[in-house]
C-alpha cells in the first residue's frame, strides 16, 4: 500500500504508528495512516484486518509517582 521510500512500517509491526498520514480528521478524532491503520485520538487503533488495539495512553501527570 505504501509508496514511500523507505516504506512506512506495515500495520503488523510494533512501530505501525510511525507511518505517514494519508488522511487526518481531528474534528472527528481519527487519522488514516499510510499502512491502512485507523488511529484514534484516544490512541486506540483499528488495523486493516479488523483487529482492534485498545487505547494505550501514557499515565497522566496526576497518576505518575516519583521518589522523594
Amino acid at each position: 500500500m505504501c509508496q514511500h521510500k523507505p516504506p512506512c512500517p506495515p500495520a503488523e509491526s510494533a512501530d505501525r504508528e510511525s507511518a505517514r498520514l494519508a488522511a487526518h480528521h481531528p474534528e472527528q478524532g481519527w487519522s488514516l495512516l499510510c499502512n491502512g491503520v485507523l488511529l484514534f485520538e484516544d490512541t486506540g487503533e483499528l488495523l486493516p484486518d479488523g483487529r482492534i488495539i485498545a487505547p494505550h495512553r501514557p499515565l497522566g501527570a496526576e497518576r505518575v509517582m516519583t521518589a522523594a
